[in-house]
């Protein structure tokens, strides 16, 4: 069985934006209609001290006590109570599931709102950077290197920053939107796609890259978004379908798998808007569910 982390904690700040409501209604889903080899787990929260090794003192301060109140709104959302132990729940499940994918090969959790997130802020609905603090995690049980595959719409700026000065993580990021755009470097690199009909052959395309510079790794976090689809008024560019998106999730998994590689996943984006529903976007984000589900 592969473990999916979940906790209605997720979803527990009183502000509603996709980003704070979307895993209940995925796991609300699952619960209706299960993906065979799918096992629901809660993850433990994060303490305090995890979040401080990756993001300022102040700003971790912030977001647990509401001041300085436009501090602990950076990443966009209206501050209460229930964002702290939101987030540290969310996050505490990107970890869950780095630490047991190097267990069992592959493992995810129903956590977004991450990538976005720098040292000293959030932005763009990310509060802490989970994919981070994760690597970090998943480097003291043990992994050498971890890559981190980002394919959500948008640019994962916060991540290239704080992963900078370390060797042992690197980012794989093949976006569809300028936000939150950097420079790529010999371990951090960003394609920006704006023709559909080139977007798988990047994706394969970088990473072959990583094949044919030998690079080995760890254990890959895969930040899985579904904001490229072309009815996603957040990102989206014509000609990324279902099932294209469906085809995307394949060659990420097929790709681990095949090299031995435990991977991680998490949702990132996807956001409800005038061509896109509820259940249409339940429906995106169950595609990178069942092909997780599909490794032997």
């Amino acid at each position: 069985m592969r473990r999916l982390f979940y906790s209605p904690k997720y979803v527990g700040s009183g502000f509603a934006f996709d980003t704070t409501r979307k895993a209940k209604w995925i796991a609300d889903s699952l619960g209706h209609s299960p993906v065979p080899g799918i096992e629901m787990a809660e993850p433990a929260s994060l303490s305090e001290d995890q979040v401080a090794a990756v993001h300022s003192r102040d700003y971790v301060q912030a977001v647990r006590t509401g001041f300085p109140r436009e501090l602990a709104e950076s990443q966009g959302f209206s501050w209460d109570a229930g964002l702290w132990p939101m987030v540290l729940a969310s996050n505490g499940g990107a970890v869950a599931a780095a630490l047991a994918a190097l267990e069992d090969g592959v493992a995810g959790s129903l956590s977004s709102g991450l990538h976005h997130a720098g040292r000293g802020s959030g932005a763009g609905f990310c509060t802490f950077n989970g994919l981070v603090i994760a690597a970090l995690e998943s480097l003291l049980a043990g992994a050498e290197s971890v890559l981190i595959l980002d394919l959500d719409a948008h640019c994962g700026g916060g991540t290239a920053s704080l992963i900078a000065d370390d060797h042992r993580i690197w980012q794989l990021d093949v976006s569809v939107s300028t936000y939150d755009h950097y420079e790529s470097s010999d371990r951090i690199h960003l394609d920006l796609v704006r023709n559909s009909n080139e977007y798988l052959s990047i994706v394969q395309q970088r990473l072959g890259d990583l094949d044919r510079r030998g690079v080995k790794f760890s254990l890959c976090l895969y930040n899985a978004g579904m904001d490229p689809f072309e009815g996603c008024s957040t990102g989206g560019i014509s000609g990324i379908t279902h099932e294209l998106l469906r085809e995307r999730e394949q060659i990420v998994f097929e790709w681990c798998m095949s090299r031995g590689l435990p991977v991680a996943f998490v949702l990132a984006g996807g956001y409800v808007g005038p061509r896109l529903d509820q259940r249409g976007l339940v429906d995106l984000h169950r595609l990178t569910i069942s092909e997780a589900a599909r490794i032997v």
